[in-house]
């Protein structure tokens, strides 16, 4: 009797056990954890897809029953390089950086029609088409100095076609902008060009100016050479004291730069004594 009523106790435990276990694994089952910057939509393999978003923290689903599909929300880049002719028909290579996120309020429809994978569904052929759109309303030569322009155009249009697919832009830049090879020497050509002809206005009026100051010169020349010619004939004194401050300038060079001694004439120093009047 007591054999039997040990088996039955152990029986009746085994089963508490096996209960405890099955709704432990079914309540660790049925509590999922959205993380900050995401959030979350269920599919009900009975009813379908809910039509709302679940947010942050622990969220309960029916275990076999209801499926979480965790979205991340935050803005994430992507960067679209793509090829397309201007209006003056010259190829312009374009790299386009994009900041994107899922429409929170939406993720079920995104679900429903795109998937998770909905940036690699959309945004590339999306970014595409409308860069070809909008360099083909501008010349080569335009894209450079119109440059933000062209990326306001593109973000409008960017973000009025992307509501569609209920995902927000947040901003669009140009990373890189290039040209084909027969645009680029051509610029290239007129960039020399421009320094050539600069360098040759440059050599004009250099050569304008030393004309001008070659005319100047010979003006004070001419004054000067009037001016002596005035002074000898009013003073011919004035004659003697160019020889006398030519004779210092000479013993003051020698002295300064000569060697030994020197005994110079009167007529090497420029002076005539024999007609120097000393009254």
């Amino acid at each position: 009797g007591a054999a039997k009523t040990g088996g039955t106790n152990f029986g009746a435990y085994g089963i508490v056990i096996g209960f405890t276990g099955i709704v432990g694994w079914t309540l660790y089952n049925s509590v999922y954890f959205v993380q900050g910057g995401h959030k979350a939509v269920k599919f009900n393999a009975i009813t379908g897809m809910y039509d709302r978003t679940f947010g942050e923290g622990a969220n309960l689903c029916i275990p076999y029953v209801e499926t979480p599909i965790i979205f991340d929300v935050r803005s994430k880049p992507t960067e679209v390089i793509t090829s397309s002719g201007s209006k003056d028909l010259q190829m312009v290579n374009m790299a386009v950086r994009v900041l994107y996120r899922p429409n929170g309020e939406y993720l079920h429809t995104i679900y429903r029609d795109l998937g998770v994978n909905y940036p690699e569904t959309v945004l590339p052929s999306l970014i595409n088409e409308i860069i070809k759109q909008v360099i083909a309303q501008f010349n080569a030569s335009d894209l450079l100095t119109r440059r933000p322009e062209v990326s306001q155009r593109v973000a409008a249009q960017l973000q009025e076609r992307a509501k569609r697919f209920n995902i927000e832009i947040s901003d669009v830049s140009i990373t890189q902008m290039s040209f084909g090879k027969e645009y680029t020497n051509a610029i290239e050509a007129k960039q020399i060009a421009q320094q050539m002809a600069e360098r040759a206005k440059f050599h004009v009026d250099q050569a304008r100016q030393e004309k001008l100051g070659a005319i100047v010169l010979a003006e004070g020349e001419a004054e000067a050479a009037r001016l002596i010619g005035q002074a000898v004939q009013t003073n011919p004194a004035f004659v003697e004291l160019r020889k006398l401050e030519a004779a210092r300038t000479i013993a003051k060079t020698l002295g300064q730069k000569g060697k030994g001694q020197y005994y110079l004439n009167s007529e090497f120093l420029l002076l005539d004594l024999e007609q120097a009047q000393i009254g």
